[in-house]
């Protein structure tokens, strides 16, 4: 017994010995998205390929499977949770249902700007809603930005908060974004994000809501007609991991895991803001017609979506909301010095 206890302990030591390149293993990691594979989103999966690559000698990387070719965000989820995939980007409001508290960054009209974002997210809060996914399975790797979330339909512009009423609009599979829709007058329809070309184009709904970029990368001005800039959400993606594929790497592995996804988040929130940027004038010139609330019309917004921020304030909990706006009035805070 001890020849075997000296024996493993020795074998332990002649690991930690090897130098960190004989720790790195053949890895590639399969991410499934399901936005399409020239959306900002699919640029940065490559590039954290590039750098988990670079990082690991040639031995680490990840290949993207874009427009659904996995699944939708929940079925993939699913997947990582199950061993069965490696790693996917979904929004985090589909985490809800895991992890209630992730809820409470999709309430509605709550951040101002993307640098509150960054703050909130980068910060103690979002670090502490990272650390709720490994009990269920996952690994978060960082928030990345899909943006501000507007809405398109086929059927009439939108100039006022009462325009929306009656409008058949697909939402995320969410019951937060169904009671957002459903308070503002629409009928609120969930779909996967992998059949609403097609739902739009045979009028099965009349419209959906999207960041600027989103929209334009999957051509939806083919099939809608107008955009008002709502800014009704702020919506972020969470780079994922199946933790089952995280803990069969060793610690030099996850590092480098780390690293690229640090690098590859600044990448991305950089890419799809200078994408947004550009969006709206290629929506333009693609014949859709944009119209903005005045700020009377978006006080009105938030006036019908007060109910909602009560119930799922309370929902999420009222901790965690007191807290995430504790995080903004510091970012405000920091901001306007």
């Amino acid at each position: 017994m001890k020849f075997k206890t000296l024996a493993a302990a020795a074998a332990v030591l002649a690991f930690l010995a090897l130098p960190a390149s004989a720790q790195i293993k053949e890895h590639v990691f399969k991410v499934g998205i399901g936005l399409s594979d020239d959306h900002p989103q699919a640029q940065a999966v490559r590039h954290f390929a590039e750098r988990l690559a670079a990082k690991s000698g040639g031995k680490m990387n990840a290949k993207v499977f874009a427009s659904g070719a996995l699944g939708n965000d929940v079925s993939m989820t699913s997947a990582l949770r199950g061993g069965t995939l490696e790693m996917t980007v979904p929004d985090s409001s589909t985490l809800m249902s895991l992890i209630k508290p992730f809820g409470v960054l999709n309430l509605p009209l709550t951040f101002n700007n993307e640098k509150e974002a960054d703050a909130v997210l980068d910060g103690p809060f979002g670090q502490k809603l990272l650390a709720m996914l490994p009990e269920k399975g996952l690994v978060g790797l960082g928030f990345w930005e899909n943006g501000f979330r507007h809405v398109t339909n086929s059927r009439r512009p939108i100039n006022k908060a009462d325009d929306l009423a009656g409008l058949k609009l697909r939402v995320i599979q969410s019951p937060l974004f169904l009671d957002t829709f459903n308070a503002l007058g629409t009928n609120a329809t969930p779909m996967p994000f992998t059949e609403l070309y097609t739902a739009m184009e045979q009028a099965a709904v009349d419209g959906q809501e999207n960041p600027p970029a989103t929209i334009l990368a999957s051509k939806f001005y083919e099939v809608q007609k107008h955009l008002v800039l709502s800014r009704h959400m702020y919506s972020a993606w969470v780079l994922l991991m199946s933790k089952k594929t995280w803990d069969g790497l060793s610690p030099e592995e996850q590092k480098i895991v780390q690293e690229a996804a640090r690098e590859a988040t600044l990448f991305e929130r950089k890419t799809i803001r200078a994408f947004s940027e550009t969006a709206l004038g290629e929506l333009k010139k693609a014949g859709m017609q944009i119209t903005e609330l005045p700020a009377a019309e978006q006080a009105r917004l938030r006036a019908k979506l007060q109910p909602v921020l009560t119930k799922y304030g309370s929902e999420f909990g009222e901790a965690t909301t007191s807290e995430l706006m504790g995080e903004l009035a510091k970012a405000r805070g920091t901001a306007a010095k």
